[in-house]
C-alpha cells in the first residue's frame, strides 16, 4: 500500500483519506490504532504489529517527532531481529515508499499529529 501524501492529521493511502493515526500492513489499514500512553510507544501497543513477524517497521513519531519510542520496544525488536526505523511522520512516509516494493515485509504505523 503506498502513501499518497501527508499533512498534520491527514494520510492518503491508496486513494482513501485517514484522520487517525494508522498501521499499513501489507493488504490493509488499522485506522483505530492508539497507545497506552499516546506519545509513549511501548511494546504492548505494537502486540498487533508482531504477530504478523514483519522484516521492518517503520515509525512515524509525529509531524513534530512528539512520540517516543521505548527503550523497551527497541530491545524487543532487535530481540526479534526486526528492523526499526523511526523518525518524524513526514520522513517515515517517505521511508515507507522506499521500501515498500523491496520484497521485505514491511508495517508501518503512523502518528499523524503533534
Amino acid at each position: 500500500m503506498k502513501i499518497k501524501s501527508y499533512e498534520f492529521g491527514r494520510i492518503e493511502i491508496d486513494d482513501k483519506v485517514y484522520t487517525s493515526d494508522v498501521i499499513i500492513y501489507d493488504d490493509h489499514v488499522n485506522s483505530s490504532w492508539w497507545r497506552k500512553e499516546g506519545h509513549y510507544l511501548q511494546t504492548e501497543d505494537i502486540e498487533e504489529i508482531l504477530n504478523v513477524k514483519p522484516d521492518v517497521i517503520i515509525m512515524g513519531t509525529g509531524k513534530f517527532g512528539t512520540m517516543k519510542v521505548s527503550n523497551e520496544v527497541k530491545k524487543e525488536l532487535e530481540s526479534r531481529g526486526i528492523e526499526l526505523i523511526y523518525a518524524n511522520t513526514d520522513e517515515a512516509f517517505k521511508r515507507h515508499n522506499e521500501i515498500f516494493n523491496s520484497g521485505k515485509k514491511l508495517v508501518t504505523a503512523l502518528h499523524l499529529t503533534c
